[in-house]
């Protein structure tokens, strides 16, 4: 069974046009498949302009709201998928998630793009969880 969900911790996604999390159950064992989080506020605005640690740090904030609704943690995270706009910056973003990920690190993917849906937007993150 799927359930979508916007968690009321979290600005909704912009007009409706996507769920921020898809909720699989299998079994006894719960999937979370998050969409991409980038760092806008609850008013739709870009927080952190031009600064990729207060971006990364936001996403990874709201990333971390969206898994406690759904009685998760970041150390219940097997994939994360990063895109950032400019890859020469993936040690600022290294400093923001490496602290965050204490355990045995999950999967990873991380690709350089040429621009985000959010003017301005740094760097898209989007993870799957097993609870």
């Amino acid at each position: 069974m799927t359930t979508f969900d916007n968690p009321a911790t979290v600005p909704a996604p912009p007009a409706g046009r996507y769920s921020h999390v898809a909720r699989i159950e299998l079994g006894g064992t719960t999937m979370l498949v998050l969409s991409g989080q980038v760092a806008i506020d609850a008013e739709g605005r870009l927080v952190g302009a031009n600064d990729m640690r207060a971006q990364a740090d936001y996403v990874l904030d709201t990333i971390e709201k969206i898994l406690a609704a759904h009685g998760a943690t970041l150390g219940d995270v097997v994939n994360i998928r990063t895109f950032l706009t400019d890859l020469d910056r993936i040690g600022e973003y290294a400093q923001a998630r490496l602290p965050r990920f204490t355990g045995t690190p999950p999967t990873s993917t991380t690709v350089e793009v040429s621009r985000l849906f959010v003017p301005g937007a740094l760097l898209e993150v989007e993870v799957t969880a097993i609870v």
